[in-house]
């Protein structure tokens, strides 16, 4: 694999358009939301001058434009530029990025972050987050609201047991809220490149069977085997990423799937190990598949689907890891989603 195309890689895992353009304004990679917001067919960016495609960006030297040189600033500050595209048009757009280093650590090129901007100035991603936010975070709010109220209000004439209930559901509620406050950092770690993980350490099993346990106390139908090969490996990852990959597999697969049949396998090859959650649910049309992992896509199909984050966040955080996450699915025969994370990655206690 050459720099060129390991580097493209690299921009797919993030969710903006991005270029990598070198020290002398040349685009050495861009992603495909790169190539798509430019007008330009897959890789037709690669080999442009930046000038060529963002309005006030130099032929010459890039690295001082963007303010990332030796002593200067590792992030390129927010500009509000244009993207402009060979049929004529020009698409507003929010720049930032970082720098990229060679080998020994002198700045080398730097990567160009573009997100769209409305008519009105507002980023289109940003209008999204937020009307996804005020919809998800209404519903707990008002619980939450509603149960304070009647506890403050009522106290004395509730009986225990009500008390309890009402309780058990606003922490629930704020469980929920937490949730998607982390979720929303997630998504501007991921988009920017600045996600950090903290490796340790991980015994997978035990990290799965709390997470079921987790789950079973909002879903007490909940049937689920946990079957992981005998002496299986830890694994170094972050383990509260690991763990907020899974709850939202097995909460995926119990909301969407089935209560009942739920298995989660986890395997050692060769060059990976690898964590399967199986359900026993009506499956998932083929249609909708490809689209899965998208952000803010949410099947229509009459259910609770929540904010259409979670798995877009979740392939994100295994991709940080080095490893994959995918899908697979038969219209009345179930669905399964299987992570990886590189062989690279174990480690024995």
């Amino acid at each position: 694999m050459t720099s060129r195309t390991r580097a493209a890689v690299d921009l797919d895992d993030l969710a903006v358009a991005a270029v990598v353009v070198d020290a002398q304004g040349r685009v050495e990679a861009a992603n495909a939301a790169g190539d798509e917001l430019a007008g330009r067919p897959p890789g037709g960016l690669v080999g442009c001058r930046i000038d060529e495609v963002v309005d006030a960006a130099p032929a010459g030297d890039v690295l001082a434009w963007a303010g990332v040189t030796d002593g200067g600033s590792r992030t390129v500050p927010e500009r509000e530029l244009r993207v402009l595209r060979p049929d004529g048009r020009q698409v507003p757009v929010v720049v930032s990025g970082r720098r990229r280093h060679d080998a020994d650590g002198s700045p080398a090129a730097v990567v160009l972050l573009l997100r769209p901007l409305s008519s009105d100035g507002a980023s289109v991603a940003g209008m999204d987050v937020v009307s996804t936010v005020s919809h998800e975070l209404r519903s707990p709010l008002t619980s939450v609201k509603g149960y304070t109220s009647l506890l403050l209000t009522r106290w004395s004439r509730l009986s225990d047991e009500q008390k309890k209930t009402m309780l058990e559901q606003v922490n629930h509620d704020a469980d929920r809220v937490t949730r998607l406050v982390n979720e929303l950092l997630d998504i501007s770690r991921l988009e920017t490149g600045h996600l950090q993980l903290r490796y340790q350490l991980v015994d997978l099993p035990a990290v799965v069977s709390s997470v079921v346990a987790k789950v079973a106390l909002a879903h007490p139908a909940l049937d689920c085997s946990v079957e992981f090969e005998r002496d299986f490996p830890a694994v170094r990852a972050d383990p509260d990423k690991i763990e907020q990959v899974l709850t939202n597999l097995v909460e995926n697969a119990a909301k969407y799937g089935s209560l009942t049949g739920m298995r989660i396998v986890g395997a050692v090859a060769d060059d990976a190990v690898s964590v399967v959650v199986v359900d026993e649910g009506p499956g998932i049309p083929a249609a909708d598949l490809p689209h899965l992992f998208t952000k803010f896509y949410r099947r229509d199909q009459g259910r609770p689907t929540g904010s259409g984050l979670g798995l877009w966040i979740s392939r994100g955080l295994v991709e940080a890891h080095g490893g994959q996450l995918t899908a697979e699915s038969a219209a009345g025969r179930g669905s399964s989603f299987r992570f990886t994370l590189p062989v690279d990655g174990l480690g024995r206690p």
